[in-house]
């Protein structure tokens, strides 16, 4: 059940806030809790590796030892100023998959955004091919009723139906999209300096944050390799590993898998969750990953996690695909 080691998902790493409405927060983790999840990993007998060894590990078949791997997705500023200090002084090395809109000002970080909205709305109203639905969100909890009501519901429209009613909600509550982005992620001159890191690699999330799944062939095809391109043309490298946008079930499948395959990436990771197993050499562009939820701080989790028993538990263990 425990498998051969285990790929850690991430996306921020930052102190805890005191907001009572903050529904990205499981996108979180603080220092304190990622320093005692390398600790707890080394002392159950992983070695922290980079995904490049992870990846000649199973293709080699060397399972001498389980091994842990550590990935932030999207690319956030504090994975550079706290979580690259955090893993060099540790001398654990990371993964930041990059989507690289951020840096070039045409991706959106629509979920942000949604949190703002709601946050500072007193009431909205929002568009469904249904039709339009009202939301009292002027205390706390009817902020978390919209959001509950309203996010997975977005998600479900398809990515271009949903970035515009976010967008028209945005412009509604004068919410900036594109400030947010300037805030939170990383520019190309902070991405240089990430790059420099002797423990860092920095690979492949499209351009703009699509999911793939939701979008034409033809468009999923331009959307990874534009980000192929910028990336390229912009840190100087062609990225050698990806991982799918949202990466569920929804969002990538076998076509997405096989996109991957014909780009040539060594690795291709999802947000499906489960340990690697040793027939994973074999399925290289659909490796699952342990989320390091923000809700979940508890390195008995952690521990309970990399166990495998809760995945064996949730469905039959058939050969170890996720």
């Amino acid at each position: 059940m425990a498998g051969v080691g285990a790929i850690f998902m991430l996306h921020r790493v930052r102190e805890a806030g005191a907001e009572t409405f903050a529904p990205n927060r499981l996108l979180d983790v603080t220092p304190e809790f990622l320093e005692a999840t390398i600790a707890r990993v080394r002392e159950l007998g992983l070695v922290c590796i980079s995904l490049d060894e992870a990846v000649r590990r199973l293709e080699e078949k060397d399972f001498s030892q389980r091994f842990a791997v550590f990935t932030l997705d999207d690319g956030y500023k504090d994975n550079l100023t706290v979580a690259a200090p955090l893993f060099e002084r540790l001398g654990v090395p990371f993964t930041v998959y990059l989507a690289t809109g951020l840096p070039d000002g045409t991706a959106e970080l629509w979920w942000v955004a949604l949190e703002r909205i709601i946050a500072k709305a007193q009431r909205l109203r929002v568009r469904f091919p249904s039709g339009q639905e009202k939301f009292d969100t002027s205390t706390a909890a009817g902020k978390w009723a919209c959001w509950n009501r309203v996010y997975w519901r977005l998600r479900s429209l398809g990515e271009d139906a949903m970035r515009t009613e976010v967008a028209r909600l945005a412009a509604e509550q004068r919410v900036d999209i594109a400030a947010i982005t300037r805030e939170l992620a990383l520019s190309w001159d902070e991405l240089r300096l990430l790059a420099a890191n002797p423990f860092a690699s920095i690979e492949a999330h499209t351009a703009d944050h699509f999911s793939l799944a939701r979008i034409p062939e033809c468009r999923a095809r331009r959307e990874i390799e534009h980000g192929l391109t910028r990336h390229e043309a912009e840190l100087g490298r062609r990225p050698a590993h990806f991982s799918y946008p949202y990466g569920d079930a929804a969002s990538a499948g076998q076509r997405e898998f096989a996109i991957a395959r014909d780009f040539g990436f060594r690795s291709a990771t999802t947000t499906r969750k489960g340990l690697i197993q040793a027939d994973h050499a074999a399925h290289l562009m659909q490796l699952p990953r342990l989320s390091l939820n923000g809700n979940y701080q508890d390195v008995r989790v952690v521990e309970v996690l990399l166990s495998g028993l809760p995945f064996a538990l949730a469905r039959p263990l058939v050969a170890g695909i996720a």
